[in-house]
């Protein structure tokens, strides 16, 4: 009895020895899909899918392709560099050929081409810059092809969480979406002067380089920013971009596009650096020099001397303490072309208090 058992248990072995040698085989001779996959059928998309797939194509044909070339050396001895392009995106922004970018896209370069979605690659020129906020206004030069202005919304009743998407050229990628949501408002990021823009949207949808200058758009695909930054330890996009608010891309593109420039609040100084004053143990605005004229100098406020001594510092603005020059410009803006400000100035520990009128420096530095 136990040798028959034996016998039996070892006929199973090797049988399914064999099934196990055989089963690969077996499996591609009979399971094998030689002959193409039957489809299955699904149901419509998702409402949330077509609402997106309805935003793109809206807003796709708003959205260009920024192209700007350095300016060529005057000189014989040039380099690669006079030739690199660097690119953006770009908005259009009426049916004159207006197109919104960010200035730093095209700073410092002089031939700048824009590639519509039809494929059109147009010539460009820049109507107007503002440095202080990272816009820039092009005119595109004589398109043949139609132009679909972008529709525009509001920032002012932004809210945290509501969806955000954002159509560019991220690495040269042409129309690029991306989307994500409202992660907080009121950001303040410095620009390439003292000033700071105030009321960045922060989003987490995906911005990399390529992106600056292209939209921020709502739900509804209406204009609610323009990508101008990233927070990034790499260079790529960590989830933390920044779009400069609306309301404030309508105002300054207006101003752009009927005077070439965007009036900027001053009271005519030129301050030492935060860094600088912090390393003398100073608390203030340090006053390097005033402008002839302007309305520092006007109200008795000094820069440093000849044999360098600090004489005006400003501590306050309208009873506000002020530590940095960034401060004193926001103040400025707050206050407003043409409206009084009151100062407190420290000079050699005696401190007095002066009243300005805050002017617009853009056209004093034309003077």
């Amino acid at each position: 009895m136990p040798i028959r058992f034996l016998r039996v248990v070892i006929a199973w072995v090797l049988v399914l020895a064999t099934l196990w040698v055989l089963q690969p085989y077996v499996s591609a001779l009979w399971f094998s899909a030689s002959a193409p996959r039957t489809v299955t059928p699904r149901a419509d998309l998702a409402k949330s899918e077509q609402e997106t797939i309805r935003l793109f194509r809206e807003v796709s044909p708003s959205v260009v392709h920024v192209f700007a070339r350095g300016k060529p050396s005057t000189t014989m001895f040039s380099d690669d560099q006079d030739n690199v392009v660097q690119s953006g995106s770009g908005i259009i922004w009426d049916v004159a050929g207006h197109v919104i970018t960010n200035n730093h896209v095209i700073s410092g370069t002089g031939q700048i081409g824009v590639r519509l979605t039809s494929g059109e690659f147009v010539g460009a020129h820049v109507v107007g810059a503002a440095p202080n906020y990272d816009l820039a206004v092009l005119q595109l030069e004589r398109p043949r092809s139609a132009l679909r202005p972008i529709a525009v919304g509001r920032s002012a009743d932004l809210q945290v969480g509501q969806s955000t998407f954002a159509i560019g050229n991220p690495y040269g990628l042409d129309q690029t979406l991306t989307s994500g949501i409202v992660s907080a408002l009121g950001r303040k990021l410095p620009s390439v002067t003292a000033r700071e823009v105030k009321g960045m949207i922060q989003t987490d949808a995906p911005i990399n380089p390529g992106n600056s200058g292209g939209p921020l758009l709502d739900s509804a695909g209406r204009l609610i920013g323009v990508n101008s930054a990233i927070l990034s330890g790499s260079g790529a996009s960590a989830g933390i971009g920044f779009a400069i608010p609306v309301d404030i891309v309508n105002r300054v593109a207006a101003e752009l596009i009927r005077n070439g420039r965007v009036p900027l609040a001053g009271i005519g100084i030129v301050a030492a650096k935060q860094d600088e004053a912090t390393s003398l143990g100073i608390d203030g605005v340090i006053i390097l020099r005033t402008l002839p004229g302007s309305p520092a100098a006007q109200a008795g406020i000094e820069g440093v001397s000849e044999d360098g001594v600090i004489r005006d510092i400003i501590t306050d603005a309208n009873g506000k303490p002020v530590h940095s020059m960034e401060e004193l410009t926001s103040i400025l803006d707050d206050v407003g072309i043409g409206k009084e400000l009151e100062l407190t100035i420290d000079r050699a520990g005696q401190t007095r208090t002066v009243k300005v009128t805050v002017a617009d420096i853009s056209r004093l530095a034309q003077r």
